[in-house]
C-alpha cells in the first residue's frame, strides 16, 4: 500500500467547503462569514451568549476583514467573559451565540487579548469572533477548532461526525483535545470521554504529520490503521513527540468512523507516567 501525506493545512481547506447549513434542533442559524460580516458591520453592537455556561456579555465589533475582531463593551462585560474563562485569558476557542438584530447565530471565540483596543473596558486589546466561513490572518482556510465550535453551538456535531471522512476525524478529535472539549471528543471516539485526568493534562497538539492512504485504498474496510506524528504539550512536564498510530473503527462501510481514544490516551499516560518519573 501506498501513503500519500497531505499537509494538515490542504486537508482543513479540503473539509471547509461544507454547505452553510441551519441549525435543526434550535432556533440558533448557521450563516456564512459574508452573511454575518453585514449583519455585524463595524461598530456595530451586540449580545455574545457563551454556550457552556449560558452567560451573557455585549461587545463591539471594531474590524476585522476575514472574521470579526471585537472588544468587549464596558468594564462589567469584560468581567463577565473573563469569569466565563474561569478567571484566565486563553486562545482557547468556544463555542458561542451572537444575538443581534433579532437573531441568534453559531460562532466560535477565543479570549486572548491581543492587538489594539480602543474602548474604555479595561481589556487589553481585542478577540477574534468566527463564523462558519471565516478565516484567520495566517491560511486561507477555517481553523478546525473554530468551526467544530461553530457546528456545536449550531446542534450540528452529530452530522458533522456522521459525515466526517477518516483523516478529517482524526484532525478533529485531536482538536476536541487541544480544545479539552468532552462534547467533541464524545462524538469522535469509540469510547466515552472517561479519561478525564490525562485529557486534562493535555494543553495542546499539534499534527506533524499524518500520512494518508488513497480512498480507494480504504474500500469497504471497517478498520484502520492511521500513523501520526504528534507534538504534545503536557501540563507540568512540558512538550514531548509522540510517534504511533491511531485506530479507526466503523461498524459498516458507511457508517461513521471512530477513533479508538482508549488505546491512545492509555499511551499518552504512559508516555507522561514515564516523563514524571525520569524528571
Amino acid at each position: 500500500m501506498k501513503f500519500v501525506v497531505i499537509p494538515m493545512a490542504l486537508l482543513l481547506l479540503f473539509t471547509a467547503d461544507a454547505p452553510v447549513i441551519q441549525g435543526k434542533k434550535n432556533t440558533v442559524e448557521m450563516i456564512s462569514w459574508e452573511q454575518a460580516d453585514k449583519l455585524i458591520p463595524r461598530y456595530s453592537k451586540f449580545t455574545v451568549q457563551d454556550l457552556e455556561t449560558g452567560k451573557k456579555f455585549h461587545v463591539q465589533r471594531r474590524a476585522g476583514s476575514r472574521h470579526a475582531d471585537v472588544q468587549p463593551l464596558t468594564t462589567k462585560d469584560t468581567k463577565i467573559m473573563k469569569h466565563i474563562y474561569n478567571g484566565k485569558w486563553s486562545w482557547k476557542r468556544r463555542g458561542i451565540i451572537v444575538i443581534a438584530k433579532g437573531k441568534m447565530i453559531a460562532a466560535s471565540m477565543h479570549g486572548m487579548p491581543h492587538g489594539a483596543g480602543a474602548l474604555n473596558n479595561n481589556f487589553p486589546g481585542h478577540f477574534c469572533i468566527h463564523f462558519y466561513g471565516s478565516k484567520t490572518h495566517r491560511t486561507s482556510s477555517m481553523d478546525l477548532s473554530h468551526k467544530l465550535m461553530i457546528f456545536k453551538a449550531a446542534g450540528e456535531l452529530d452530522n458533522y461526525f456522521e459525515s466526517a471522512g477518516p483523516y478529517e476525524l482524526v484532525a478533529a478529535y485531536f482538536a476536541g483535545l487541544k480544545q479539552q472539549d468532552l462534547k467533541i471528543i464524545h462524538y469522535a471516539a469509540l469510547q466515552k470521554p472517561d479519561r478525564e485526568k490525562i485529557i486534562n493534562q493535555i494543553e495542546n497538539v499539534s499534527v506533524l504529520r499524518m500520512p494518508a492512504l488513497p480512498a480507494e485504498n480504504i474500500g469497504d474496510a471497517l478498520t484502520l490503521s492511521v500513523p501520526v506524528e504528534l507534538a504534545l504539550q503536557l501540563k507540568g512536564i512540558g512538550p514531548e513527540k509522540y510517534i504511533g498510530t491511531i485506530t479507526l473503527v466503523r461498524f459498516s462501510p458507511w457508517g461513521p468512523w471512530k477513533v479508538d481514544s482508549k488505546q491512545f490516551l492509555e499511551e499518552v499516560e504512559v508516555l507522561a507516567r514515564e516523563r514524571e518519573g525520569s524528571a
